[in-house]
């Protein structure tokens, strides 16, 4: 093979790792996710409003739930001791008096026990709502998650190989040659040479002044002139 081809081999070679890694760092997969994961915090947030909304609520049904238990105990416990005694008029008269009172609270707490538990429902039914439209999102990110990491693996494993394949293609091109195409590399990103594409440097896109075309073209066998704009060796 001669220098060109040499040359061209190790082009095409980061050329293809420059694809492979770019597919690995943009995978369909990868976008999908992103949204995924921006609706599961808009319904993250939406979620925390809901509950704060409902806890207050839930903590003046339950006090209200434990104050009507607790006169309802007190009130069975009035009527039993009353059924059962045997005090004179007045004591019975303060007994009833007392169980009425009780009763009367009674009545208010189970009021207010029912106002709360009214107030409730449909508090309960925003949450449940959001967290039903979190569970599919939630199975659908873990899905993606995974086929990501097998995906990028695969990826991996094919850079990996070429990698081994690059360097082999490198081995093939004379020092001095290696040495300018790798400077040139650095300093254009993804391969150090290009090809002359329509008057055009395949690798910056930018097209080639009319001079530098006759230029190019009159150039020695063995011998690469660097593209004016982005500075990668131009193939013949």
């Amino acid at each position: 093979m001669s220098e060109t081809d040499d040359l061209r081999a190790l082009m095409e070679a980061d050329r293809w790792i420059d694809r492979v890694t770019s597919q690995r760092g943009h995978l369909p997969e990868m976008a999908e996710l992103e949204t995924v994961e921006g609706e599961l915090r808009t319904l993250a947030k939406a979620l925390k409003e809901a509950q704060a909304a409902l806890a207050p609520v839930r903590g003046a049904f339950e006090e209200a739930e434990r104050e009507a238990n607790r006169l309802r105990t007190r009130s069975e416990s009035l009527a039993a001791t009353l059924a059962a005694s045997t005090a004179n008029a007045r004591e019975l008269a303060a007994l009833q008096h007392e169980v009425a009172h009780v009763r009367e609270l009674l009545d208010r707490s189970e009021d207010r026990e029912v106002e709360y538990l009214f107030a409730l429902e449909p508090l309960d039914e925003v949450v449940q709502s959001v967290k039903e439209r979190a569970q599919p999102l939630v199975g659908r990110r873990s899905a993606l998650q995974a086929a990501i990491g097998e995906l990028q693996s695969t990826l991996g494993d094919e850079l990996g190989a070429l990698g081994d394949e690059r360097a082999n293609r490198a081995a093939a091109v004379a020092a001095p040659l290696l040495a300018a195409y790798e400077g040139a590399k650095a300093r254009a990103g993804t391969s150090g040479a290009a090809q002359v594409d329509a008057g055009r440097c395949d690798g910056c896109r930018i097209a080639l002044a009319p001079l530098d075309v006759d230029r190019w073209k009159a150039i020695p066998a063995g011998t690469f002139m660097p593209c004016p704009e982005c500075g990668r060796l131009l193939l013949p």
